[in-house]
């Protein structure tokens, strides 16, 4: 299943590259699944780190996912798939607010993007500095550090993973 959801996640971002550069975007899934699999082997959750930006950012649909991998592997995407009608602030509130009560599966596969999204700030930031907001839609950092500061707070029970401290870490030093 993780080699089929590597090729078809490879297949869907074809072409994209992470804002901002050159990077081929493909890099950020398979390091969540990476991240993932550190903590867990569940080929399931593995699979849906991997595929967790198909349906925002390729137009992938949660019933294609269900049909070529599972019904639970579509369900771990949908919980990471955000609603784009919303406003940046509504989203982002929507997902801080709904983190403390998420399952502890749901919470690994958020933590697996954040941390790999955090990384990657990181890296450009020691490059960029505060220059590095202007390549987002949301450009102020106040509100970022606000998204991602309720991120840490609602992972706090993951606290015993060194993924976890890493991306505690990594909030503190980027913001």
């Amino acid at each position: 299943m993780i080699s089929k959801a590597i090729a078809f996640a490879n297949e869907k971002h074809a072409g994209q590259v992470s804002k901002g550069s050159r990077i081929p975007y493909i890099l950020h899934p398979l390091e969540a699944g990476i991240i993932i699999s550190q903590i867990v082997f569940d080929e399931e959750l593995i699979a849906a780190a991997i595929l967790h930006d198909l349906v925002e950012d390729a137009g992938v649909t949660l019933d294609t996912i269900a049909q070529a991998f599972s019904p639970r592997v579509a369900q771990l995407v949908a919980s990471q798939t955000e609603d784009k009608s919303r406003t940046w602030n509504e989203r982002k509130q929507h997902t801080v607010e709904k983190l403390p009560d998420a399952a502890y599966e749901v919470k690994l596969l958020t933590l697996a993007d954040k941390l790999s999204n955090a990384r990657s700030l990181w890296r450009d930031y020691k490059q960029l500095g505060d220059g590095l907001w202007e390549r987002f839609n949301m450009k102020d950092k106040q509100q970022q550090y606000m998204y991602y500061r309720g991120l840490v707070a609602g992972l706090a029970d993951l606290s015993d993973l060194v993924e976890y401290q890493e991306f505690k870490m990594l909030v503190g030093k980027i913001f």
